[in-house]
């Protein structure tokens, strides 16, 4: 299924923006476009929220026919049996997180301990959680801990556009965790000259005008014939002001959901 995620709106949620998108507000725009489920992904607010406030976002998503993901940061067991809590009220299967967290850098073995404590709990729940690739860990090492757990519940979300900072190859990246992935965040990236040609700036494009192959990524992976869904994300750049930044945003929002309906 393909998704969108509040990466995709991440300038419309700013407060550098006038007036900052609500939950309920993305959740209703993503319904307007036509896509039918939703990524709570790193948003700061949703673990400020009452009850009450939890309750009405989750009611918002029902009654819109959303489903909905979630996603953090850390493995720390306490944290993802909270984040465990929060996937109930909205009835999310799926919780993305990745190894280091804002107060958490556990080693290979600690990350292992605490999975394997963790893990259970989210089979019981049948909620899946999903560590995602990025420059802090080697992706064979992500693997390998991944391997080493050795759950259903437990696999990878793939973002082969972090890794490159770490030197490595995106396509290696897709190849190596093709087998476990479980969630798929979908930009796209390129690399630009800076200015007077010194050095380049590694950021998000349009989608289908940078350097993912995402044809490679599908081909290798099959999101559609496995049930994995695909969620839209950007890193866009601030476009110098806030009107030319919320279009921007919406416009590679539509450009990637165009691509992405274009291959199925």
């Amino acid at each position: 299924m393909i998704g969108l995620g509040t990466y995709a709106y991440f300038w419309q949620h700013s407060d550098r923006v006038p007036q900052p998108l609500s939950l309920i507000d993305a959740l209703e725009d993503t319904r307007a476009q036509g896509v039918d489920l939703f990524q709570i992904c790193d948003y700061a607010p949703l673990e400020r929220m009452t009850d009450a406030e939890l309750r009405d976002a989750a009611k918002a998503a029902r009654d819109l026919g959303l489903a909905i993901e979630l996603g953090t940061k850390g493995i720390v067991p306490e944290h993802l049996s909270r984040f465990l809590e929060l996937a109930d009220v909205f009835d999310a299967h799926l919780v993305r997180s990745m190894l280091y967290g804002p107060d958490s850098r556990p080693s290979l073995a600690e990350a292992e301990t605490w999975l394997r404590h963790v893990v259970r709990e989210y089979e019981t729940a049948g909620v899946t959680l999903a560590l995602e690739t990025y420059e802090q860990l080697a992706t064979a090492d992500l693997v390998g801990l991944v391997e080493r757990v050795g759950s259903d519940h437990l696999g990878i979300c793939l973002d082969p556009a972090n890794v490159v900072a770490r030197l490595e190859n995106p396509r290696t990246c897709v190849e190596q965790t093709a087998a476990l992935t479980k969630n798929v965040h979908v930009k796209d990236f390129a690399f630009a000259r800076q200015p007077g040609w010194v050095g380049f700036t590694y950021s998000g494009a349009s989608m289908g005008s940078g350097l993912h192959d995402y044809a490679h990524l599908l081909g290798a992976v099959r999101p559609r014939e496995r049930g994995i869904n695909e969620i839209v994300e950007h890193w866009l750049p601030w476009q110098d002001d806030a009107e030319t930044t919320i279009r921007t945003e919406r416009e590679w929002t539509r450009a990637t959901l165009e691509h992405l309906r274009s291959t199925l």
